[in-house]
């Protein structure tokens, strides 16, 4: 029956942004550090130099919440899928109402009549299938407005973790927010405010005691 099929709901589903849902791209890797830190010892090994890695962290997460081109970006993506989120409501509404008054007047109507309020009923739901897939599916619209305001933000990053690399003299910097099991790590080791720094981020007062207990230790 076309009243059982026409009623399921399809609700509008919240689409809240983070663009902190960037690609790994700090070495971040998804095995626990334990078995990563165990190949680059056997790397190190087979290679006969008793090399000592230097390793270190940062927090991309947190260094994205400071960067005011993120917050912009926030900004615009919010807005967007709020818009966006409305016109689908706004569709699914007028889908419902559709459904409503066929139910209501379906005794009523002619045989060819009930067959073009079907019609119009299947395509207003085509329409908002369609029109969501084209705003919030894997390739639509949100996606790529996504890509295009985080790329640049994500190539700065990494810029200026490479060079806080190269400056002091580092083999490995890993993400902390890239998923990485980090079971313990000395904050001695963590260049989040270093990058800051290279990014020109001025540091808060809080930050500014943190990154001096953490050359105390």
């Amino acid at each position: 029956m076309l009243q059982q099929r026409i009623h399921i709901k399809t609700p509008v589903k919240s689409h809240k942004i983070n663009i902190f849902a960037l690609p790994n791209f700090i070495m971040s890797m998804r095995p626990t550090l334990i078995r990563l830190l165990f190949l680059l010892g056997m790397f190190s090994a087979v290679s006969g130099k008793a090399q000592r890695l230097s390793l270190a962290y940062v927090d991309s997460d947190y260094i994205l919440s400071r960067m005011p081109e993120y917050q912009s970006a926030q900004q615009q993506l919010n807005e967007s899928a709020v818009q966006w989120e409305k016109d689908a409501l706004d569709m699914e509404t007028a889908l419902l109402q559709m459904q409503r008054d066929y139910s209501a007047e379906e005794i009523l109507l002619t045989g060819e009549q009930r067959k073009e309020r079907k019609n119009a009923i299947e395509q207003q739901e085509k329409k908002l299938i369609s029109f969501r897939e084209e705003k919030f599916g894997m390739e639509g619209a949100l996606f790529k407005k996504r890509a295009q305001l985080v790329k640049p933000i994500q190539d700065k990053m990494f810029d200026a973790v490479q060079n806080v690399a190269k400056a002091q003299g580092l083999d490995y910097i890993f993400d902390k927010a890239s998923g990485v099991q980090m079971l313990y790590a000395n904050p001695r080791h963590d260049k989040t405010f270093e990058v800051m720094e290279e990014l020109g981020i001025p540091l808060s007062e809080n930050e500014i005691k943190n990154e001096a207990k953490k050359e105390n230790k």
